[in-house]
């Protein structure tokens, strides 16, 4: 493929990411048959369909999804020579992409505008997913660093611990055990838990928490967001196993208990991940340090920490 252009891998990348024609030639401000072009000029120098159409979506091809990886390490590549030269000639700036679980969403935010605050050249880049599909674009090398629970084991990474993370069991203030100081969790098997998707971190976390004490729970409704997770709760639903960064809001109007369970709340930690041979531009560097020295502090300061339920009238 010796004749392939940057411009055609800049292109198939896109559409790629996108999977669909007309999204790619939005972004790259094109027309859809500019684009469908220059795939096709990729596909003729591959010697290989890259994508295929069944119906009115687009999937890659094994050698497209193939050569869609190449061309998202050739991309990165070139970001970052683009702003480490930058570094080299005193340009201040730079991009920093950046992954996190969907928990992390309720502090991120703030995190990012504070440094902003100091770095206002620097452009942020924050992207909020499941846990499976941050592992992923680790993977991928689509991101610089991930701010999540657990380190994926399945990756060579390098994490540092940077603040905690509590996990609670939440209830409506009308709950049968809202009143009591101490209650077992095999107490709660007969409830009715509402659980996040397979590959959240938080579903681990429950899982090893209520395996380690011999318990498994009859009633399970799966809910693929936090935010239906509380709305549920509140309507009685059921109980749930959630972050308490997640809840500061409805705990500070009083519209969930924390239940008093025993072994709660269980005490994680968040890492923020780069893959092991990532080597950290000026303005990663400086957003890690800033994670690692003033994280745990800010979280705290923007009341995303609370673990204390009030008791019932």
């Amino acid at each position: 493929m010796k004749n392939v252009t940057l411009r055609q891998l800049k292109v198939f990348e896109a559409v790629a990411r996108h999977l669909s024609f007309s999204r790619a030639a939005e972004e790259l401000h094109l027309t859809q048959p500019a684009v469908s072009m220059q795939v096709k000029s990729l596909e003729d120098e591959a010697g290989l369909p890259l994508t295929e159409q069944v119906g009115k979506k687009v999937f890659l091809t094994s050698a497209g999804a193939e050569l869609a990886r190449h061309a998202r390490v050739i991309a990165q590549q070139l970001r970052e020579a683009g702003q480490a030269l930058a570094a080299i000639k005193g340009v201040r700036g730079g991009q920093i992409h950046i992954g996190v679980v969907s928990t992390a969403k309720y502090f991120a935010p703030r995190l990012m505008t504070l440094f902003r605050s100091r770095h206002p050249d620097v452009e942020l880049r924050l992207g909020v997913h499941n846990r499976e599909t941050v592992v992923k674009l680790l993977a991928n090398n689509e991101i610089d660093m991930a701010i999540m629970g657990l380190p994926p084991r399945e990756l060579d990474t390098v994490s540092e611990v940077f603040a905690e993370h509590p996990l609670v069991i939440i209830a409506p203030l009308d709950h049968p055990l809202a009143d009591r100081d101490s209650i077992a969790p095999e107490e709660l098997v007969k409830e009715t838990f509402l659980i996040r998707e397979q590959g959240s971190g938080t579903r681990g976390a429950m899982e090893r928490f209520f395996a380690e004490r011999g318990v498994t729970l009859a009633n399970t409704v799966e809910i693929g967001s936090n935010e239906t997770i509380k709305q549920a709760v509140m309507a009685g639903m059921g109980i749930s196993f959630i972050s308490s960064h997640s809840i500061a809001l409805e705990m500070s109007v009083e519209r969930l208990i924390c239940l008093r369970v025993q072994g709660t709340p269980v005490m994680r930690q968040w890492h923020v991940v780069r893959r092991a041979e990532k080597h950290f531009l000026p303005p990663a560097a400086a957003f890690h340090a800033f994670l690692c020295q003033e994280g745990a502090r800010l979280i705290m300061e923007g009341g995303c920490s609370t673990t204390v339920s009030p008791r019932k009238a």
